[in-house]
């Protein structure tokens, strides 16, 4: 991979969002804790995330979502699995600890987006199975592994 502006770019922006999901998890733990119900504290969650991208969707301009109306029903699961994954982390840091929640969501989306890529799932660009690349997968399976024993 070159590493044009363009590339830096949205690797920083993937950065950011990376650091950004052990802190939700954090955070929406904790709120879970305190509002006694993982459900309050994703719907809380939820309404805060509604308001930030209606205020986006409004800057760029509030035409972009007639779209949806035509765009294939089984495209809108991806809100069922990100209400899933605030769900789940909310109900689960607390008792198994952010790190080791984080860890197998990581090792998760490896599997999972080695997958999609292999096969150039859902429309997704293909970058077939190389060796290196499950030589990753495995090295980060050992880590997870390791620090379950620690």
């Amino acid at each position: 991979m070159e590493l044009s502006t363009d590339t830096a770019r949205y690797a920083a922006i993937m950065l950011a969002a990376g650091i950004g999901i052990p802190v939700l998890a954090a955070l929406n733990a904790q709120l879970g804790l305190r509002l006694g119900s993982p459900a309050a504290a994703a719907t809380c969650l939820f309404a805060v995330a509604f308001t930030s991208t209606l205020l986006m969707l409004l800057a760029v301009g509030p035409t972009a979502i007639t779209g949806a109306l035509a765009a294939p029903k089984h495209l809108f699961l991806a809100g069922c699995l990100v209400a899933f994954y605030v769900l789940s982390i909310t109900w689960v840091a607390p008792k198994f600890g952010v790190g080791n929640a984080i860890f197998f969501v990581l090792l998760g989306q490896l599997f999972s987006a080695a997958a999609i890529d292999h096969f150039g799932l859902m429309g997704a660009r293909i970058s077939p199975l190389t060796l290196s690349r499950a030589a990753g997968i495995a090295l980060m399976a050992l880590g997870v592994l390791l620090t379950q024993r620690a």
